[in-house]
């Protein structure tokens, strides 16, 4: 059976985020999700949190497949994991809307620099996916090349903002497919 990891970010993912959503509808069809609520959502502290995902991963029988998938500074907690010497190996990771590491945010600074081994994030799963916006007000396009440089493939959606709850996204029926069906939808091309 797979399993499912879900990493929100800054503030959490609930109330109607489609992280949360995502969640429920994988329980709903039987799936196994752990969607740990890190500490202090809006001051994170990136070796708080890089723990408490170190300690849910332990928890997941390392015998079956893992899918892992990750909005906003949850996408920089994966980096940061996947440059561990010691990280575990996943099936498939869905990185979701990842920050700029220039965003002039006080409570992200911490999780920045970007570690700079590029080649840990696709040496970690089998298959990763980077989902961009155009308009997404915490990654301007002119910086979207920072995660160009780590060579996975790239779907950029037009004007779709932080794919978030403010921007439209509490149930989104299209995350799920491609969690579930992933053979259908995976880009094959690296950007």
């Amino acid at each position: 059976m797979t399993c499912f990891l879900v990493l929100h970010g800054l503030g959490g993912s609930t109330s109607g985020h489609w992280q949360e959503w995502l969640t429920k509808e994988l329980k709903k069809r039987g799936e196994r999700v752990w969607f740990p609520q890190f500490p202090q959502w809006d001051h994170p502290v990136r070796e708080s949190w890089i723990n408490c995902l170190e300690e849910t991963i332990d928890e997941i029988p390392k015998d079956e497949p893992l899918v892992v998938v990750t909005h906003s500074l949850g996408c920089i907690l994966w980096i940061h994991y996947a440059s561990q010497h010691n990280a575990r190996k996943v099936d498939r990771v869905i990185m979701v809307c990842p920050p700029s590491e220039h965003l002039d945010n006080p409570e992200i600074q911490n999780f920045f620099p970007l570690p700079k081994d590029k080649a840990s994030l696709p040496s970690i799963a089998k298959k990763t996916l980077l989902i961009l916006s155009t308009n997404d007000r915490f990654l301007p396009q002119e910086e979207m090349k920072q995660y160009f440089d780590f060579h996975v493939p790239c779907l950029i959606f037009p004007e779709q903002g932080h794919i978030n709850i403010q921007s439209g996204y509490g149930p989104w029926p299209w995350i799920l497919r491609f969690c579930l069906e992933d053979a259908a939808y995976w880009p094959c091309t690296t950007v």
